[in-house]
């Protein structure tokens, strides 16, 4: 078998995912910052594939495509409260749509720097929808395969975090199966970690032994005694709040869970601390500034816990 080109030429794959969870992303960007600084690089040259959900789908992207951790930092600093603080799902909507093209524009997957995948879900057919940047992550349907489906990356990202019913509804112009509506893959894999361990070992035929996974997730935090986000009074029949965090916190650890089980002999790293402090209470919808800027801290004082662990993975 051909040897496995890998970004640091020492052929370890190494892939990097990262959870879904709405403003709690902050915690993600303090790990990312550590870990940056550690590699000594952009993360999209230390990581030969990246995987994301929803608010780990943007962060994703954005490494993807170059950016460093503190410009994304600073792009949720200025945005992140400023979208969640919106109450109606058409305006979190708009005000995520305008964001995206501002920062993505017209670029689609053919423009990263590493493999990339950004997990969605279909909503009439319940089915996950996984934008790839390479024909090497495809598991089939090779001949037709187009980066993306041809989808810009700004799209597939607000598909990604499209939380309904408190966003809409994502549509989306594919180049083989015409318009497809996704809502945010939290809702299929919050934790996308076994998605991207299947590319790394079974597309892209890494050797088990050789592939290396950081798993960083946005941290579990106590309930807000009120919601953070109240829907209007035409809301009350759907969802609240606290049952899709719910939902999407038992998706998370059940798919590290079978992560475990079926991928024991991979070497992995799983950052994401649980958090019981009165004074940590948040949801997905936080957007008080003070409150995220504690988030990036826990994430900071994550990364610490784990440093060994994290030199040995990725170094």
């Amino acid at each position: 078998m051909e040897a496995l080109e890998t970004k640091l030429g020492d052929g370890r794959y190494r892939v990097l995912s990262l959870d879904g969870g709405g403003a709690k992303g902050f915690y993600t960007l303090g790990v990312l910052h550590h870990v940056e600084a550690m590699v000594r690089r952009p993360l999209h040259e230390c990581f030969d594939l990246i995987f994301g959900t929803s608010t780990g789908a943007i962060i994703a992207a954005l490494l993807a495509l170059g950016k460093n951790v503190e410009e994304i930092h600073q792009l949720y600093r200025e945005h992140v409260p400023t979208i969640m603080k919106r109450k109606l799902p058409w305006s979190k909507s708009k005000a995520l749509a305008e964001l995206s093209q501002e920062v993505f524009g017209d670029a689609k997957f053919d423009a990263v720097k590493t493999d990339v995948g950004i997990v969605a879900i279909k909503w009439r057919i319940e089915r996950p929808m996984i934008f790839k940047s390479s024909l090497r992550q495809a598991h089939g349907r090779k001949d037709t395969f187009v980066p993306g489906f041809g989808v810009t990356i700004g799209d597939a990202v607000q598909a990604s975090a499209s939380a309904f019913p408190f966003f809409c509804r994502k549509v989306v112009e594919t180049a083989g199966s015409g318009r497809i509506e996704l809502v945010d893959g939290g809702y299929g894999a919050n934790n996308p970690a076994l998605y991207a361990i299947a590319d790394a070992t079974v597309a892209i035929k890494a050797p088990p032994q050789d592939v290396r996974v950081l798993s960083i997730g946005v941290g579990e935090y106590p309930t807000p005694k009120k919601s953070i986000i109240r829907p209007a009074w035409w809301l009350n029949r759907l969802p609240t709040v606290r049952l899709l965090q719910k939902v999407m916190e038992i998706n998370t650890q059940s798919m590290d869970q079978l992560r475990t089980i079926l991928f024991r002999q991979i070497l992995t790293v799983r950052v994401s601390e649980a958090f019981t402090s009165p004074e940590m209470a948040t949801d997905m919808f936080e957007h008080d500034l003070g409150k995220l800027d504690l988030l990036r801290q826990r994430g900071t004082e994550s990364f610490g816990k784990q440093e060994d662990a994290l030199r040995t993975l990725l170094l």
